[in-house]
């Protein structure tokens, strides 16, 4: 009833509102200590001296509310005269200087860790610049630049360097596992251009040098000593956002789709289109649940070779799972969990997850028949908890288990920055 009152009164007034042509007289920003005014002013779709349209206020709120520098916005208007009001955009900012700490088991057993530290607003207007530093038996690092709004409004660009040194097991016939040092040298440039409020692409280059080199296992006419190819990829990325975020309570759907055509590459790393696609989906459950959902689908065009694209792995899709536990050529995941407010105080939120995670795979030189025959099933219920700062950008420091369950079941933790998806 309360809901039907509110929005009949919203419908009310926004008709007088429009019925008298409400003018927009000057547009302010409160708030702001790091972010600059004249970079929000570009942002947003209203502008000073239109009629005042309450829908488009609506969706400027949402858009800032996205960006990383802003924790919540809201807006209030304020009377000038008969006609005219004020519109008064009210941000309170992110803390958005990260420091990142990842810590898990490589795939000898060993400890493994990652340091970054990342920059979301740069010179107040919410680019991104910074780095990691990581061990995982090997030492690896990256450089990153993003500014989404450099050119306009619309257009931006982005650059990055990643030099990774990896341990990656690759599966053979039987099961056998085959361990190889993988280096990857990889710079990559790309366009960023913002179609409307709902609708983003991202159009770029990358070059690769990868090398891979025999470290032990199984010696067969089957595997390969080394293997090295300098390609060159054309990535072409479409996200369809219809996202309403409110702190720790994200609510509506998203998707991301991917293409990768990837040429340079011979024998084992042959070339070949990689596509991918991502649904999520959100809802909000009474004033503390959080329903949250990712289907993911992916093919890889060449499925000849044991060095395949995707990865089953604890910190990609399948929780409890292992690291690099799997590979395939083609890949349906589900993840679904629920997360929970237990505690709210200020800017701290204990939340508590549960959740499903399953996938299946198409294995190297296998047929489509892996990814429903059940040949490939994995199924990983687990718990979690999550602790939230609500003033810091992605601020989630969390923890899960999960469960194995079948034939060769895996269980572990897993611990990450952000949230899961």
């Amino acid at each position: 009833m309360f809901k039907n009152v509110t929005f009949f009164l919203f419908i009310l007034i926004t008709g007088v509102l429009n019925a008298q042509d409400i003018i927009v007289k000057s547009i302010e920003f409160k708030g702001l200590k790091r972010t600059k005014e004249s970079f929000l002013k570009r942002l947003v779709k209203v502008q000073e001296g239109n009629v005042y349209d309450p829908f488009q206020v609506t969706t400027d709120i949402e858009r800032l509310n996205r960006l990383p520098g802003v924790a919540k916005a809201t807006f209030t208007l304020d009377k000038s005269n008969s006609q005219e009001y004020i519109l008064i955009y009210e941000i309170i900012e992110n803390f958005t200087i990260i420091p990142g700490v990842r810590a898990s088991q490589a795939n000898d057993e060993s400890f493994a860790f990652r340091l970054s530290l990342f920059e979301f607003n740069l010179f107040g207007e919410n680019q991104l610049i910074g780095g990691y530093y990581g061990r995982n038996i090997f030492d690896s690092y990256g450089a990153f630049w993003e500014a989404p709004y450099l050119f306009t409004n619309k257009l931006g660009i982005g650059v990055n360097f990643q030099n990774n040194v990896l341990r990656e097991p690759i599966f053979f016939d039987n099961d056998n596992t085959v361990n190889y040092r993988f280096d990857n040298q990889s710079a990559e440039v790309y366009a960023l251009y913002e179609l409307d409020f709902h609708n983003n692409f991202q159009l770029g280059m990358r070059y690769s040098d990868q090398k891979y080199s025999y470290l032990d296992g199984i010696i067969t006419s089957e595997v390969p000593q080394e293997l090295s190819a300098k390609k060159w990829s054309i990535l072409g990325e479409y996200e369809n956002n219809h996202l309403e975020i409110d702190y720790q309570y994200t609510s509506g759907y998203r998707n991301f789709t991917s293409l990768e055509l990837i040429t340079g590459g011979e024998g084992l790393l042959n070339d070949e289109l990689i596509a991918q696609t991502d649904f999520q989906y959100f809802k909000k459950i009474g004033k503390k649940g959080n329903w949250a959902n990712r289907l993911k689908l992916a093919y890889a065009s060449f499925n000849e070779s044991r060095f395949a694209p995707f990865a089953l792995d604890n910190q990609v899709n399948i929780r409890g799972a292992g690291n690099s536990a799997g590979r395939g050529t083609a890949e349906i995941t589900l993840n679904t969990e629920y997360r929970h407010t237990l505690y709210e105080k200020d800017w701290f939120v204990l939340q508590s997850n549960t959740f499903i995670d399953a996938g299946t795979w198409r294995k190297p030189n296998s047929g489509l028949e892996d990814l429903v025959d059940g040949s490939t099933l994995k199924i990983n219920p687990g718990l979690g908890i999550r602790f939230i700062h609500k003033r810091i950008f992605n601020a989630v420091i969390r923890f899960d288990y999960g469960f194995g369950i079948g034939d060769n079941a895996t269980n572990g933790f897993v611990f990450g920055i952000g949230q899961y998806f």
